[in-house]
């Protein structure tokens, strides 16, 4: 886990500008961000522009079946700015607790819940790490959305135990996993852009190396007008894939048993 105890490292907005190509020349390096060990890869301002076009629909339609019967208390695990949270609060009446280490991304969500005031007494934010989470009582699911890649391994192991003494009996947890192992190196390439106004927001990674079920990656988060470069930000460090004889081994030492999920979701229940 990362030294500063939570659980995903977040990053503030880019403040660096570089200039390069042949006509321009570099006044200064992009902001330049080592990550710890556990880490999320983009940058605050980036997060809603790019996740509602990416992950989130699909979880959207993938998770609510999964969900059928959960009426009383949700954990949510790293709800970031609350896309999946809100979701949460419409697919069920349970009552929710979201949890996020970030202030930036708290924010964000509260802002979120502001404009739905009739989310405002359903929806608790945790501002706490997610192995110090300390609930009045047991919860019927834990849901955790693109927060696996982000736990190093120590501390992977160290979360079950946590989420299984926060569950009920027979309580559901629900992640997102893809199999396959670590990425192949690549170098830097674009993963995506968005146009906001005159702006061009592009986000480019780099596979610098692996390492068992690890990972080094480079991302950065380009906003641009034309040619013309007006901020950049890069943040570096480890994430990880853990191979599924791996992660079928840790739950179930945890107490869990696999149930039945759903495309890109994993559900194991609490024996």
């Amino acid at each position: 886990m990362a030294k500063d105890c939570c659980l995903q490292k977040r990053l503030a907005e880019p403040e660096a500008v570089w200039r390069d190509g042949s006509t321009t020349r570099a006044r200064r390096p992009p902001r330049s961000v080592e990550l710890p060990a556990v880490a999320d890869f983009i940058s605050l301002p980036f997060y809603d522009l790019f996740s509602e076009n990416g992950h989130v629909p699909e979880i959207r339609k993938n998770l609510p079946p999964l969900l059928t019967g959960v009426r009383r208390s949700i954990l949510e695990i790293g709800a970031g700015t609350g896309l999946i949270t809100t979701s949460l609060a419409g697919w069920t009446p349970a009552e929710i607790f979201a949890l996020e280490p970030s202030a930036g991304m708290r924010g964000i969500l509260l802002s979120r819940l502001s404009s739905q005031p009739e989310l405002l007494n359903r929806v608790t934010v945790l501002p706490c790490d997610a192995l110090s989470v300390t609930l009045g009582g047991p919860v019927e699911a834990v849901v955790m959305i693109n927060v696996m890649y982000a736990l190093e391994p120590d501390y992977r192991k160290r979360l079950w135990p946590v989420l299984a003494a926060s569950l009920e009996t027979a309580g559901l947890l629900v992640f997102t996993w893809r199999d396959g192992g670590p990425w192949a190196p690549h170098p830097l390439q674009e993963l995506g852009s968005r146009q906001v106004g005159r702006h061009t927001y592009a986000v480019l990674s780099e596979i610098a190396d692996t390492d068992g079920e690890a990972y080094r990656a480079r991302y950065l988060h380009r906003i641009t007008e034309g040619d013309k470069i007006i901020s950049e930000e890069e943040l570096t460090g480890y994430a990880y894939r853990p191979p599924w004889n791996v992660l079928e081994r840790e739950l179930v030492t945890a107490g869990f048993t696999q149930a039945e999920g759903a495309e890109g979701l994993l559900a194991w229940r609490l024996a």
